[in-house]
């Protein structure tokens, strides 16, 4: 299910694009993709690769308080093995990450896997700080549609009181500990705690931020770069991409690699800053292209590199 659903909610999308479309449009999508400065492209490359460095590079800063320095190649292609294989299954990527350091640096798996969580966590905050930057920058805007769509107070709250009840189920579950499996899942959680644990005692800390704040620029370069390959979209300034940016990011995870749904969001994001169509998803098929390119060379080189690295 987790291959087919996500797929499928990708080739849905690119359904809805193709049907919203008419072969007109689309000869105009595709020419824009096929006239698109492929110098700007290249620079959206780089920008992601470096990501991929120092992501690789800051995890060690997680691991050096549980007592393990793994080898920053090791690091790197195991980022690399994660990238391409949430193009297969979304969010696998985590999982197989923390078993290819676990194997090649003998390292716990419930260790690697909290330092990931742990990481995980915090640039989850720093989407969220994208997310408000957006809502500030565009509140009218994005009131506007809310308020289109008639999505009320009391459906918010009552989705906070959904999860807040279901949050304490569980927790009441977890108190029972006769059950062998509860028993189970709690020694994995102990472990993983232990590795979300290692950001309070991280020696680091400052470097660790500089890393994550790298990374973060980084992935909005590669964004507004591209901004540049598309003649309507390159009179945008940063306020008016950041919104998209943000649609883009949390598209991602819910397909394999965003397929579909990433150029479908982020055109009706543009839409709303008077964007046409047709733009929009040549600018967005452009930039998902270029980056799922990317992870593919890099993650399939990965693959073959690291067991020749780690010969001995």
């Amino acid at each position: 299910m987790k291959v087919v659903v996500p797929l499928s909610v990708g080739l849905f999308f690119i359904y809805l694009t193709v049907s919203a479309t008419t072969p007109e449009e689309r000869e105009l999508i595709f020419s824009y993709i096929k006239n698109a400065d492929y110098r700007f492209l290249l620079l959206s490359v780089l920008f992601g690769i470096l990501s991929h460095i120092s992501r690789a590079y800051r995890w060690k800063f997680l691991l050096a308080p549980l007592g393990y320095k793994p080898r920053f190649i090791n690091s790197t292609l195991a980022v690399l093995i994660a990238y391409i294989a949430n193009l297969g299954i979304p969010r696998s990527g985590e999982i197989l990450r923390a078993t290819t350091l676990s194997s090649y640096e003998k390292i716990p798996f419930e260790k690697t896997f909290g330092t990931i969580i742990a990481e995980r966590l915090v640039d989850l905050i720093i989407l969220l700080g994208f997310i408000l930057l957006a809502l500030s920058l565009q509140f009218d805007l994005i009131w506007g549609v809310l308020k289109e769509k008639q999505i009320s107070s009391n459906s918010l709250i009552l989705t906070g009181i959904l999860f807040t009840t279901v949050f304490f189920i569980i927790r009441f579950l977890f108190k029972k500990e006769k059950y062998p499996l509860i028993i189970k899942i709690k020694n994995f959680l102990k472990g993983l705690l232990e590795g979300v644990l290692s950001l309070k005692t991280m020696p680091n800390k400052g470097a660790f931020i500089a890393h994550t704040l790298f990374i973060w620029v980084m992935y909005l370069a590669m964004f507004y770069v591209v901004k540049w390959t598309v003649p309507e979209i390159a009179v945008l300034e940063l306020n008016a991409l950041i919104p998209a940016f943000v649609i883009g990011g949390l598209a991602i995870s819910a397909t394999n690699g965003g397929i579909g749904i990433y150029p479908f969001s982020v055109a009706l994001m543009l839409a709303a800053f008077g964007i046409s169509n047709e733009s929009g998803l040549a600018f967005g098929w452009i930039m998902w292209t270029s980056q799922t390119l990317m992870i593919i060379v890099f993650g399939s080189l990965s693959f073959f590199v690291l067991p020749l690295v780690n010969r001995q």
